[in-house]
This record gives C-alpha cells, sequence and structure tokens, in this order.
C-alpha cells in the first residue's frame, strides 16, 4: 500500500454501509423482442435515488432473518442467502404487490399464490405471520444470487445489496404501492438503456450496468442457469471520478478503477481521468504522470513518462518517451528542474529517445548531468530501437533517492526487475517504499501488449509475468503504473489475468495449427485472433508468431 504520507488527499472514512436486497422479476415474452425485467419508479421524495426507475426492494430487517422455518430454500442456499431472497419477496409484495409464495398444503398444494391469496394481504402488516397464516410458504428457492453492490464511497446513505433474480409468477400483476413505487413496468433491458440515453428513463449506476449485463441473455432460463452455481456473477463496489467535468463512475473490471483506487482511496470525486499532454497528472505526492501527445493504435493515449520523487530528494525520469521538445519541457519543469536520474524501461521509439535531449536539457540548466539507466538494445532489437544507456542497470540493483524534508527524512527506492519478453532489454521497476509497480510494456490497461520476435518472445515474456508475481507478493504491490493507459490495481490478479489470458490464446493459436497444418500465419491468425478486429490482424500476426515459436519450442524432440 502507497504510505499514507504519500497520498493526495486526507483519509475520509466513507459512511457505513446497511445491508438491503433487490430483485430482478424476469418473464419472456417473445412477441416483443424476449427478456423483460419489472421495473418501477422510486417516489420524487425518497431519500435514496429520488425519481429513479429501479428493481424492487429495500432494508433487510431483523423479522427477515427470523423467518427461515417459513420458506423453502434450495441444498445450497447458505442463511445468509436465504435471509436476503425473504427481504427481496417481501418486499416486492409490499411496493408492487408481487407475491413469490406456494401453497403448503391443501388442494393447491405447490401452486403458487394466486389474485385472491394477494388481495387477503394487508401490505402494512406484517408480512411473513399473515403468509403464514394462509397456510403459504415463500419461495426463496425460486430466488437467486446475480450479483452483489456495494453502494460507491463518496455517498452518505450507503448500502450492501445482493441483487437477487426470479422468474415472475404466472397470473401476477404488479401493483405499485402509489407511496414509494410508482408506474411498474416491464421492459426489455436494451430499450430501457436507450430511453435512459434518451433522458426519458432515469436510473442510477448499478442498474444501468446491471441491465448492461442482463441484456446479453436472450431468456429468463438462460440468466437462471447462470446463477445456479450460488455464486454471483460479479461483486462491485464502483469509483467515481470526473470526466470532462462531470461526474463518471466505474466497476473493477473497467480501466479507470485502479487510478481512481490509488489516488482517491476513500471515494472523493476530484481525481480527472481525461487523457491531456499540457500537464502532469499528481498520482501521489511522490508520482506524477505526464503523457506525450503520440497517441495511436499502439500507444493508446500516448507514452506514460512518470516522475517519481519530492522537491526533497530530486527527481528519477521513467521513460521520458519520444524526442519532443515541448513534452521533455513539461516534464523537466515539473521536476523543478531537478532530475537525478533517467530511466528507460525498454529502448522502443515511442519511450527511449527522449532520453538523451531530456539529460541535454538539465545540463544546459547548469544542474548535475543525471545519468541515462537501462539495458543497451540486444542484437534482435530493430533499427529505430537502438540504445545504449550511460550505465546498464542490473537486475535486483536498487535505485535510491533520499533527502530531508520538515516532516523528517524521506526515501523512494526503485528495485529494478529484468522482464524480457516485449523486448529483450525490457525491465520493470518496484517502488518498495510504497508498493508500485512501474510495468512499462509488459503490462498495459486495456490491451495487450505486441511480443515481436526476434527481440520479442513469448517464453521469456510469460516467464516474466511469473517473476513480477513474485515481487508483487514480496512488496505488497496493489497498483501497477504502466507506460499506456491508467494505473491498474489488484497487481496479482492483473498479472494472473494476463497470463491467463496469453495462454488462452496460445491454446486457440495451437488449435489453429492442427486444423490447418498446411495453414500460413494469415490463415492461423483468421482462427486464432477471430475476436480481434480483422485492421489489427497485421499486428496480432507478430504475436502469433511468438506462440508458434513457443508452441514449437515445447513440443518432443525440439529442446
Amino acid at each position: 500500500m502507497p504510505r499514507t504520507t504519500q497520498q493526495l488527499h486526507p483519509h475520509r472514512e466513507p459512511a457505513a454501509t446497511r445491508p438491503a436486497a433487490t430483485v430482478l422479476l424476469l418473464r419472456d415474452a417473445p412477441e416483443r423482442g424476449g427478456l423483460e425485467v419489472l421495473m418501477t419508479r422510486r417516489s420524487a421524495a425518497a431519500s435514496f435515488a429520488p425519481g429513479a426507475y429501479v428493481f424492487p426492494g429495500g432494508g433487510i430487517d431483523a423479522l427477515d432473518a427470523q423467518s427461515h422455518a417459513a420458506a423453502d430454500r434450495r441444498p445450497a442456499q447458505d442463511d445468509l442467502h436465504l435471509t436476503q431472497a425473504i427481504a427481496a419477496i417481501r418486499e416486492s409484495f409490499e411496493e408492487l404487490g408481487v407475491l413469490l409464495a406456494r401453497h403448503a398444503d391443501g388442494p393447491r398444494q405447490g401452486g403458487m399464490a394466486d389474485a385472491q391469496d394477494i388481495a387477503a394481504i394487508d401490505r402494512h402488516q406484517p408480512f411473513v405471520a399473515q403468509c403464514t397464516a394462509r397456510g403459504l410458504r415463500l419461495a426463496a428457492d425460486n430466488v437467486y444470487l446475480l450479483a452483489h453492490w456495494t453502494t460507491d464511497r463518496d455517498l452518505a446513505r450507503r448500502f450492501d445489496v445482493p441483487f437477487l433474480v426470479a422468474r415472475m409468477p404466472e397470473g401476477q400483476e404488479p401493483v405499485a404501492d402509489e407511496t414509494e413505487q410508482f408506474e411498474p413496468v416491464w421492459v426489455r433491458p436494451a430499450d430501457a438503456l436507450a430511453r435512459h440515453e434518451a433522458g426519458q428513463f432515469f436510473m442510477i449506476f448499478p442498474t444501468i450496468r446491471t441491465l448492461q449485463r442482463l441484456a446479453k441473455f436472450g431468456s429468463t432460463q438462460a440468466v437462471l442457469d447462470a446463477v445456479a452455481h450460488e455464486k454471483p456473477l460479479w461483486v462491485s463496489c464502483p469509483r467515481a471520478g470526473l470526466l470532462g467535468g462531470k461526474e463518471a463512475r466505474y466497476m473493477e473490471d473497467e480501466t479507470p478503477f485502479g487510478e481512481l483506487a490509488l489516488v482517491c482511496p476513500d471515494g472523493q470525486i476530484v481525481h480527472p481521468l481525461d487523457w491531456q499532454t499540457e500537464r502532469p497528472v499528481p498520482l501521489l505526492k511522490n508520482v506524477q504522470r505526464l503523457t506525450a501527445p503520440n497517441p495511436g493504435v499502439m500507444t493508446g493515449p500516448g507514452t506514460n513518462s512518470y516522475l517519481l520523487g519530492d522537491p526533497a530528494t530530486g527527481y528519477i525520469a521513467i521513460d521520458p518517451g519520444p524526442a519532443d521538445a515541448e513534452h521533455l519541457d513539461k516534464l523537466w519543469r515539473a521536476a523543478g528542474g531537478d532530475i537525478r536520474m533517467i530511466v528507460c524501461t525498454h529502448s522502443h521509439p515511442d519511450h527511449s529517445p527522449g532520453a538523451a535531449p531530456l539529460q541535454t536539457l538539465c545540463v544546459q540548466a547548469g544542474k548535475t548531468r543525471p545519468p541515462i539507466l537501462g539495458l543497451p538494445s540486444a542484437p534482435t532489437a530493430r533499427a529505430a530501437s537502438a540504445f545504449t544507456p550511460d550505465k546498464s542497470l542490473q537486475n535486483n540493483e536498487l535505485l535510491v533517492l533520499s533527502g530531508h524534508a520538515p516532516e523528517g527524512s524521506i526515501t523512494h527506492t526503485l528495485q529494478v526487475i529484468h522482464t524480457p519478453g516485449h523486448a529483450a532489454n525490457h525491465l520493470c521497476l518496484l517502488l518498495q517504499e510504497d508498493g508500485l509497480l512501474f510495468s512499462g510494456d509488459h503490462i498495459l490497461n486495456g490491451s495487450t501488449t505486441v511480443i515481436d520476435p526476434p527481440d520479442g518472445n513469448m517464453a521469456d515474456y510469460l516467464d516474466s509475468l511469473d517473476r513480477l508475481d513474485a515481487a508483487c507478493t514480496a512488496h505488497g504491490v496493489e497498483f501497477i503504473l504502466p507506460a499506456h493507459g491508467h494505473v491498474l490495481s489488484d497487481a496479482r490478479g492483473a498479472v494472473a489475468r494476463l497470463k491467463a489470458h496469453r495462454l488462452a490464446r496460445e491454446a486457440k493459436v495451437l488449435a489453429a495449427m492442427q486444423a490447418l497444418p498446411d495453414g500460413d500465419m494469415e490463415d492461423w491468425v483468421r482462427h486464432a485472433y477471430d475476436d480481434v478486429p480483422p485492421r489489427m490482424w497485421p499486428v496480432a500476426q507478430r504475436s502469433l508468431l511468438a506462440h508458434v515459436q513457443r508452441i514449437r519450442a515445447l513440443q518432443p524432440g525440439n529442446n
């Protein structure tokens, strides 16, 4: 974890969460395009999400946990999930008059509650007791866990909410209580999203993201089949930042999430996410990012140059980028001219050419000449990637900045980790005191890096991922700062997912080679990268070749 002394914003304890439950009632309507979900509009006077269209639900109360004996449950449905299902059933009835219950005995034993049962139960009196008195058992065994949301850290009212899912009982019609909920409506997920975009159907973030994922299912049964394993399809506590000056929220699998977790861990909505090259973006007190003005297909929003350090210690410049005079001047000025070292993660032309002119800029200003550090380009490197540092770095070498500030002495220590794969001379840098990994091009946010033989090597790349995982474990690294894209959180998870993705891709390459033994690279890329836009296939062929070389090297008789 980053040192608290390096956080940009003072700690702020988020509001405590309250347990709640909500349920998506589903039905199939083939004549209207398929799966529909029941939604309702909240009161304009509601304390949370006023006027929003939502799924029925509300807080879990003590009686819900005490009513297990009145409900049917699945063998794998634990006590917590049973309590949540009971709460969702109760709220569905109180808000919309939908009764997920069945007759326990008599001539209608096993049959679902009907209009007569609904009319006999008072929404304003204890719910479970009335069901029991009518010989009804709550059909909690028909209620499944779809997802789990925790309200964003910035909000004053926060909830811990399972999003449950159930099939709408046949023969029942929703009737809103006209107090908390209004205008019940059956709607296709895609239609709800379109109406929201048109400003006609206001929804809050968790509802929007849930509908986006629900829209991928074609039927109620498909949804129920997907959740039969008793585990949520996703778990999220979103984070918010500023995009175009407006609040924007993101889930854990979306690219800005990790950066917001690093910069605003307590949920402050102050961090701008727009990519710009005009000024450095502070990530911590001791880490600034300045993105070079070289966006493109291969560079994303541009190359991220980082400044590590502070006025008391001086700065290390990581990946000065292309030889762009304005970019280098801004980098130099952001460091107050006090750059002690210049480190290049590798020699590619969007990373290292700016090193020499940045060094010259420091000397011309009368400062000590900062050494250019890294690894020299290997003989396998392309001509545009020729690079010779002033000093070659060794694996596990430590680069140290230290100084004295008013609050005491301070040190920043970068550990060098040799990570060949993307390039033979690639290295990553681990900031030990704050548990940050500067990953260069080895790990990117939003895309996978190209492995381009002969300088790129897939076997080396995968071995380097294992080396990074071990380093992250040893130093408690939670955040990865890539050379392209936003900061990533869950560092070890990101490494594991990247390795799994590479191996899954390799399995597709092997399958293509086996299906088309006489095929060429163009034939194989069409099969192995069929989920990638064809315009990217020429680039993908370079990584495909790296996979092919690794596959052939692993075959018996090739060792």
